[in-house]
């Protein structure tokens, strides 16, 4: 299905968003999600179904200072 990861355009086999993370190459890294805008704990992303469209946002900690 076509959906929108971090503004770009991606398609994922995947029906709910912890597939679709590993999928697109995120694994169980330390990183924020977001579906249509609204934040997804990661306790919830198993079960969090996806649809065609939806637009994920994966915001990861940056190192450094």
């Amino acid at each position: 299905m076509k959906i929108i990861l971090n503004g770009e355009p991606a398609e994922v086999a995947s029906s709910t968003l912890a597939a679709a993370l590993v999928e697109l190459g995120y694994g169980e890294g330390p990183f924020a999600t977001a579906l249509n805008h609204d934040f997804v704990p990661a306790p919830e992303r198993c079960e969090t179904p996806l649809s065609e469209g939806d637009a994920i946002e994966v915001i990861a900690p940056m190192q450094g200072g």
